[in-house]
């Protein structure tokens, strides 16, 4: 593999990771507006119908047809997901869930 190739991969997992941060962090945000919004439905269906189409243009145009650079692509957008979870995890953990993973009933 020469260096084009293997900066071609490097470039794609990039932009996986930038669709994933836009994926997962869109999900992220819809679900803290749609909580409190009376309209949560349209929220939450208008949110998925552009994270997904982001996510499959993104991916169809990073491809090109080339599976190297739609599994870099994969990993960028999984690597974003774990991100983005790190980031964002804390702030929306149930109150009555302990810091043991152990789940009370209500």
């Amino acid at each position: 593999m020469n260096e084009i190739q293997l900066l071609t991969l490097l470039l794609s997992a990039i932009a996986g990771g930038v669709i994933g941060m836009v994926f997962f962090g869109g999900l992220w945000w819809t679900v803290y507006k749609g909580m409190a919004s009376r309209y949560a439905a349209l929220w939450f269906t208008g949110s998925l119908i552009v994270r997904v189409g982001v996510a499959v243009a993104g991916f169809y145009f990073i491809g090109r047809g080339d599976w190297r650079r739609l599994l870099a692509c994969l990993c960028g957008f999984v690597l974003a997901r774990v991100v983005v979870m790190r980031l964002t995890g804390s702030r929306l953990q149930h109150p009555t869930s302990s810091s043991t993973g152990v789940h009370h009933a209500p």
